[in-house]
């Protein structure tokens, strides 16, 4: 069993670099050894309605949250260098390269997976099917349901 990162993100806005939670699972030798869950302030605790509507979060609960940049030293050391899943990738990847774009921070080196290329479905499907607790938009809840999926997958390849 592989070591490996699973992370989500949410996010306030259309714009991506709009984060607001991220939950991040650790797991070595198919073991979760740390999790991470933080709430961001985004830049200018901006939100669109759509957004809170889909993860719950509000300007109410990160107006005293950190940033970004504030929280990235405890994030990186569980991506530079890991390999890092995600249930959509695209997004997810996408997030935290132009957060630290535009806070200007230097990208780390990570090999990306992404769960939903493996199975080609949806995450509510998938852990419905496989009996895997979910708090859908909860980053963390997302996280760990990705990181088990990702467990199911280098185990029984699906």
């Amino acid at each position: 069993m592989s070591t490996f990162t699973a992370i989500d993100f949410e996010t306030a806005q259309g714009k991506r670099w709009s984060i607001c939670q991220v939950g991040l699972v650790r797991v070595e030798n198919g073991i979760i050894v740390n999790s991470i869950n933080k709430l961001i302030r985004p830049p200018d605790n901006y939100y669109f309605y759509r957004n809170v509507e889909i993860h719950g979060i509000s300007s109410n609960h990160t107006r005293n949250a950190p940033t970004f940049t504030a929280i990235w030293n405890e994030l990186k050391p569980f991506i530079h260098g890991q390999t890092v899943v995600a249930h959509n990738g695209a997004f997810d990847f996408n997030c935290l390269a132009q957060t630290l774009d535009y806070y200007g921070v230097e990208h780390p080196v990570y090999e990306k997976r992404c769960t939903y290329k493996i199975y080609g479905r949806d995450l509510a499907s998938l852990y419905k099917e496989h009996q895997i607790k979910l708090n859908h938009h909860d980053a963390l809840s997302d996280a760990m349901a990705c990181a088990e999926l990702y467990k199911r997958y280098l185990n029984n390849g699906k």
